[in-house]
């Protein structure tokens, strides 16, 4: 019904919405846009290549499968594959869509798509000046530990790795 824009970050966008809502009344919400981004599970034979990154926003590292927001016009695929390279420096031989995910719904409408990747050689990665993190390959037979030991706490991971068939 009305929008009014309260911030336009270089990220994210804040909205103050009126919303009509299935029963005819007007909801409010504040909703933040985001231009989606993607998520890759990359597997080298046996293993999966995890990142340990440090997120400022929560002051510390912890694990989890590279991602990254979808530029100006990029698909989710080429989002994908340009992730995997940047960030482990391994290159991405085949790469298959396996599920989608809104990371927060209730305030946010960003949308993540997960992919599956088979990797190739590791060369040289291309990481964004902010980004401080660590490559590491775990077998696909200790992912499962690692989750239940709650050594992954990330949400879009955790996701990524049930799409995966790695937690069940």
């Amino acid at each position: 019904m009305r929008s009014e824009k309260v911030f336009d970050g270089r990220l994210i966008k804040l909205f103050k919405s009126y919303i009509r809502l299935p029963d005819g009344r007007k909801g409010y919400f504040e909703e933040i846009r985001h231009p989606g981004a993607a998520l890759v599970v990359p597997f080298t034979g046996d293993c999966v290549v995890f990142i340990r990154q440090y997120r400022p926003v929560i002051g510390k590292y912890i694990w989890e499968l590279p991602a990254g927001t979808l530029n100006p016009g990029e698909t989710p695929y080429s989002c994908a594959k340009r992730e995997v390279t940047e960030e482990t420096g391994y290159a991405v031989s085949d790469l298959k869509r396996i599920g989608t995910i809104y990371s927060s719904p209730g305030f946010c409408d960003e949308v993540i798509h997960i992919f599956r990747a088979d990797c190739i050689a590791r060369g040289t990665h291309n990481r964004d000046t902010d980004e401080f993190l660590s490559v590491r390959r775990i077998r696909t037979k200790n992912v499962k530990s690692l989750f239940q030991n709650k050594r992954i706490s990330d949400s879009k991971t955790i996701a990524a790795l049930a799409f995966a068939g790695l937690l069940g």
